[in-house]
């Protein structure tokens, strides 16, 4: 075993240099923070897209701050969690503003995690070698949105109450299990005391824990493999006599700089939304969920919260008449594979196999449209999962590929959008029938990008970054 040998400072060295270094000696703090940011390296031509990751951090730990506080005079009963709230809200000094905080923390959560996944998207930072960060990253994405729907039951207001009891039957349509594994995760046979302590269980206990483990993988990962960037070069290639990137800037104090000025800008926005508009016109605190949650008295229209409803409205979309054209477009599909596909030919009759089988189950006398709502409100969130290996195209930034496919992008963006809006309405029939377009094109997008993002005249991607100084 090594002998441990102190570091020794001069006798005039700051008191600070020196509780450094004996902190420094037994645990690395120093090289922590060099390593993951003070003197990490990343590409110097970082834009305004490159700010959320910092600040889904910052609200990350605003949100576990906040809930601390909150947890402290929440009482997780059925006949005092609604209560307690009021409580809180009228009665704890500050207490409101601690509420509206967190609330309002959740929203801003989802909507920097949506804009950090469309710079993804666009410039590609899912491409090889970063195929685990994104997996890591889509993990955090599922983490937040069963963390937003534990905690969206605990107020016990209306729309929690009927929110939570409606997603939870959903599990119901499952065949074989369906019943039982809603019984499961309720706890009873309707939402009641037993399911409000375990969703609070799992929003402040379990949920938090699997995130940050989530979040230091995806970190670690990010600094192993190093940032991507809007041209989607790899600076790592074009090293320095120093053995950096030449085209590789210090994050600290840079991008130090950068990050503030946008958590400046975030929190002046964030704290006008928390002191002059903290239910944002219904969206992120229903009317509703200032009564009472009642289990005899039906809200006229349930949905879920804002960030929920794009996949929400692919569950509503999926009716018994569309139901036929879901089974066209499988068998299409499928007979696009098998003519235009490379895959062996035993990989394509595997593919042929499932979807006859599919196209079967969709029969309405074999299993109802209920389920394969389901099945198509879980799809559209997990085939986020796959787009490391649907995209195929020579050129990871959208700077460089042809322009139309930034007309893809946009219609991607504009149906997700489109779907998101529709959920938050009652259903009618015209809004259902557009709901059902926007569900095609966004699976669209996806199933058929091996072939689309292949296609056109892309232009020549440069050997160095592009980078034009302020």
């Amino acid at each position: 075993m090594a002998a441990f040998k102190e570091t020794k400072f001069p006798a005039d060295a700051p008191v600070a240099q020196k509780a450094l270094g004996w902190v420094d000696d037994r645990f690395p703090l120093t090289k922590l923070w060099n390593d993951q940011w003070g003197k990490y390296y990343a590409p110097k031509n970082f834009n305004f897209w490159y700010i959320f990751g910092s600040l889904a951090m910052l609200v990350l730990v605003l949100q576990i701050v906040t809930g601390i506080f909150l947890t402290m005079h929440y009482k997780p009963d059925a006949n005092l969690a609604f209560g307690s709230v009021e409580y809180i809200m009228r009665e704890v000094p500050w207490g409101w503003l601690v509420r509206y905080m967190h609330s309002t923390g959740a929203s801003s959560f989802f909507i920097i995690v949506y804009l950090h996944m469309t710079r993804g998207l666009m410039y590609g930072s899912y491409r090889k070698p970063r195929e685990l960060i994104w997996l890591f990253g889509f993990a955090i994405f599922l983490c937040l949105m069963a963390e937003a729907f534990f905690g969206y039951l605990l107020p016990w207001g209306q729309m929690s109450y009927w929110g939570a009891q409606v997603i939870v039957n959903l599990f119901g349509a499952i065949p074989f299990i369906g019943p039982d594994l809603s019984l499961w995760i309720r706890g009873d046979y309707v939402v009641s005391d037993a399911t409000l302590n375990r969703f609070f269980a799992f929003h402040v206990i379990a949920i938090p824990l699997v995130l940050l483990g989530l979040v230091a993988a995806h970190l670690i990962a990010l600094h192993e493999i190093g940032s991507s960037n809007p041209d989607g070069i790899e600076v790592k290639e074009n090293l320095g006599p120093d053995g950096h990137p030449v085209d590789s800037i210090p994050s600290h104090p840079y991008y130090t700089v950068h990050d503030l000025f946008g958590v400046s800008v975030f929190l002046t926005i964030f704290s006008a939304v928390v002191f002059f508009a903290p239910e944002m016109g219904g969206y992120f605190l229903e009317y509703n969920n200032f009564l009472p949650g009642d289990s005899l008295k039906t809200p006229l229209h349930i949905a879920p919260t804002w960030y929920f409803t794009p996949f929400y409205s692919v569950l509503r979309a999926t009716t018994a008449d569309f139901m036929y054209v879901l089974m066209f477009a499988t068998a299409a599909y499928v007979s696009f594979v098998w003519l235009k596909s490379r895959l062996p030919s035993k990989v394509k009759a595997a593919i042929a196999g499932i979807a006859l089988l599919a196209i079967i189950g969709m029969l309405p006398q074999v299993l109802d449209a209920k389920f394969w709502g389901v099945v198509f409100f879980g799809g559209s969130v997990v085939i986020l999962a796959f787009l490391p290996w649907l995209d195929h195209s020579p050129v990871k930034s959208i700077r460089y590929r042809p322009d139309w496919h930034k007309y893809v992008y946009l219609l991607f963006g504009l149906s997700f959008l489109t779907l998101g809006y529709l959920g938050t309405q009652p259903p009618t029939e015209t809004k259902t029938m557009i709901s059902q377009v926007c569900t095609l094109f966004y699976f669209s997008f996806f199933l058929l990008m091996p072939w689309w993002s292949t296609m056109g005249s892309f232009k020549k991607v440069p050997d160095r970054v592009t980078f034009h100084a302020h």
